[in-house]
């Protein structure tokens, strides 16, 4: 039976995404920038210009770089002053993710982070998906005073982490909040959900919008060579937020 009460919160980059996920009814967003390398942090200005614009809640993404999660003292050093800077700014509350070498959660930098952002909500993003033993790290975390974890399974998408969700939920579930997130969809999201029972989710739930561009030179590029179409734009769907609600909350 699904519920009334599920937090949905909309991964996003942009300002005009978190006015359109306040328009779908979302429960609150994570900004991030650069979600073609899985979300890095956003600007302090565009921050500031959403929070002058919306009410909805905005947790911000704290993450110096793509790639892994074991960062320099440098790049450690960024993020505690980041963490700092957008707690002053009235982020509601921060996202973070630090590993060892080894593949667990780094306890001491975490610790140290937890210190700047207080008292601020915490969520360990889906750096928890790349550690090594599931259960250690989220005993950890809940040692740590963690908020939230964001999670696929230690899977590729939710849908295929379903198991061991499940069983995450089940043993952890009243001690940590676990909001199950990536490859969420229209098509997946009552079966998900009849089966975890998750007070939270996460989904990125956008549209392709055209560019304003009509001078559209097709040799040069801004990013490498992988990258998105120079001349399409990704924002939130109201449409889609609010579609998604009604299948949770029915």
């Amino acid at each position: 039976m699904l519920v009334n009460d599920v937090t949905i919160e909309i991964c996003l980059d942009s300002v005009q995404s978190i006015i359109a996920a306040e328009e779908g009814g979302a429960s609150r967003v994570e900004f991030c920038s650069d979600l073609f390398e899985g979300g890095l942090t956003p600007t302090l200005g565009s921050f500031l210009v959403a929070k002058e614009k919306t009410s909805i809640p905005i947790n911000v993404m704290i993450r110096p770089r793509g790639g892994d999660f074991c960062y320099s003292e440098l790049e450690f050093e960024t993020m505690l002053s980041d963490a700092r800077l957008f707690r002053e700014a009235g982020a509601n509350a921060l996202v973070f993710g630090i590993l060892t070498p080894e593949g667990e959660i780094d306890k001491e930098r975490s610790r140290a982070f937890l210190e700047v952002a207080r008292p601020l909500p915490v969520t360990f993003h889906r750096a928890f998906d790349m550690t090594r033993d599931p259960y250690k790290a989220i005993e950890d975390l809940i040692e740590l005073g963690v908020d939230r974890i964001l999670t696929s399974g230690l899977e590729a998408s939710v849908p295929e982490g379903l198991d061991l969700l499940a069983d995450l939920i089940k043993r952890y579930g009243d001690k940590i909040v676990i909001m199950p997130g990536a490859g969420i969809n229209e098509r997946n999201i009552e079966r998900i959900h009849q089966t975890l029972q998750a007070k939270e989710y996460h989904m990125y739930l956008h549209r392709e919008y055209q560019s304003r561009m009509e001078y559209r030179p097709d040799h040069i590029y801004m990013g490498g060579l992988l990258r998105q179409p120079e001349f399409m734009i990704q924002h939130t769907d109201p449409n889609r937020v609010s579609h998604m609600l009604g299948k949770v909350r029915s």
